[in-house]
């Protein structure tokens, strides 16, 4: 078995906490688990073999090579490995980080011994996690409550549960806290994912210039909205191609022509041609037809190939280290519009934070509320007691608003109410609301949609290094100790 790379453990690390929570471990996990993406697979730390010396150039007993000097349950008795700013982290933190990123690993079916290398990353990553999580207090960043409770929910539902309150029972009947250490690490989590969110959206810039360049280059064809039902055949090599012989690499052409002048027959029928040319090929053709799917859908390299083909017309055959495909574009539905309904909305809020209470809000929108059915003008009243200065000054209005651009309990109650009418009062993390939904209309956002798809395939390709760079910098802005 192949060792996991360095790069795979802070991910290892992350996805041995998420198989324990999803698991409904009762024990508490021990590891402070990094949350390092945006997305799932976007952001990775980049500990490659350069980047494993101990954190800060700091000497630490286990970055030796003598594997006598390896931590384990066996040898070490609990206390402090490393102090972090005022925080500390254990040796039983390390121990069970390793452990479980070991665990993760064979479930992957890969091998990762105990080295004192293996130590020193996960070191690294725990330390980096607790520098986040201080920042986070400093800073009072809290994460979303509803987004907490609809991943609790999606843990109890994966569990065969009715409710949240269900999986509390059940944890809880376990081991008593449970259920309140699954939710502090939850929230741990979403807390340095939107703190990662906040920090690099301040460093990535991409400027409108940045992305009329990326809509003017090939790549951006895969943005558009249009499907394609593509044939794609592969004539897989008999071997590794590097191992391959002169012959056998012009075998597996001569297949592949085959294959391409048949498929250039109109309304070919595709399984019929393959089985034509298999022949005395020792290794079976693969594919076939595809069905439809949008360019943005399928792999970089074959949508870049599809979107420049003519309905009907077959590719030449492309050279893979996997064997040679041939592809043909069967048919296309064009659609270069996006329509989407929006709403016009206008909203007054009633906030809640320190110096007004939850119950002294919601008395204050109920009172809103009756003005408005005894007549009052919700313009008006919008203007005067609305606590969102962004909107408050144009008389509560929010413009036109489309799907994903509110919270969801916001998103929910604009869409059930009526044209003309306003809302009963409701909640959301923000305070307490009324709206009122003016105008409804479809509206053709495609070019809204390319730029801002642009935007994101851009801001992707910048992200993990500036996420690498924030993260040094917190490093080296830190007093770290390791013990």
């Amino acid at each position: 078995m192949r060792d996991f790379s360095l790069r795979q453990i802070s991910s290892a690390v992350l996805a041995a906490i998420n198989t324990s929570v999803n698991n409904m471990s009762v024990k508490r996990v021990n590891i402070k688990s990094i949350s390092l993406g945006i997305g799932t697979s976007l952001l990775m730390l980049n500990f490659n073999a350069q980047a494993a010396e101990p954190v800060a150039n700091m000497p630490v007993e286990t970055s030796t090579q003598n594997s006598d000097a390896q931590l384990t349950s066996v040898n070490s008795t609990d206390g402090i490995i490393a102090l972090v700013n005022d925080n500390v982290i254990l040796k039983s933190d390390l121990i069970n980080a390793v452990n479980q990123t070991q665990a993760r690993a064979q479930a992957a079916g890969e091998s990762l011994p105990n080295s004192a290398q293996l130590q020193s990353e996960i070191l690294n990553a725990l330390i980096l996690r607790e520098l986040q999580l201080s920042l986070i207090n400093r800073v009072g960043l809290r994460p979303d409550e509803a987004a907490i409770n609809q991943r609790l929910a999606q843990i109890a539902q994966s569990e065969g549960l009715d409710s949240i309150s269900t999986l509390q029972q059940r944890l809880d009947a376990n081991q008593a806290g449970s259920y309140a250490a699954l939710r502090a690490q939850l929230m741990e989590d979403a807390a340095i994912q939107a703190l990662q969110q906040r920090q690099i959206a301040n460093r990535v810039r991409i400027s409108e210039q940045d992305i009329d360049a990326f809509l003017s280059s090939p790549e951006a064809k895969r943005l558009n909205q249009s499907e394609y039902q593509t044939i794609h055949v592969r004539v897989p090599y008999v071997d590794d191609y590097n191992r391959l012989s002169e012959a056998q690499r012009a075998a597996a052409l001569e297949i592949a022509l085959q294959l391409r002048n048949s498929l250039q027959v109109p309304n070919v029928d595709v399984a019929t041609a393959v089985a034509a040319v298999q022949g005395d090929y020792p290794i079976p053709l693969q594919g076939g037809d595809m069905g439809f799917n949008k360019a943005s859908a399928l792999p970089t390299e074959l949508s870049s190939e599809i979107t420049q083909l003519e309905v009907g017309e077959v590719s030449e055959p492309l050279i893979t280290p996997e064997g040679i495909d041939i592809i043909k574009l069967a048919d296309k539905k064009s659609s270069d519009t996006m329509i989407i309904p929006q709403w016009h909305t206008r909203h007054i809020l009633v906030k809640t934070d320190e110096l007004q209470t939850d119950a002294l809000a919601e008395q204050k929108i109920n009172d809103l509320y009756n003005q408005l059915r005894q007549g009052a003008d919700f313009a008006s009243l919008a203007s005067t007691y609305s606590d969102d200065p962004g909107s408050a000054g144009r008389g509560g209005d929010l413009g036109w608003v489309s799907d994903g651009d509110m919270v969801g309990s916001f998103e929910t109650v604009m869409k059930n109410t009526p044209i003309g009418d306003y809302s009963a009062p409701f909640k959301t993390q923000f305070g307490w609301h009324i709206l009122k939904v003016d105008e409804q209309r479809q509206q053709d956002v495609s070019s809204e949609y390319r730029r801002n798809m642009a935007r994101q395939v851009l801001y992707q390709r910048l992200a993990p290094q500036a996420q690498e760079d924030w993260l040094q910098e917190l490093r080296a802005s830190a007093y770290i100790q390791i013990l």
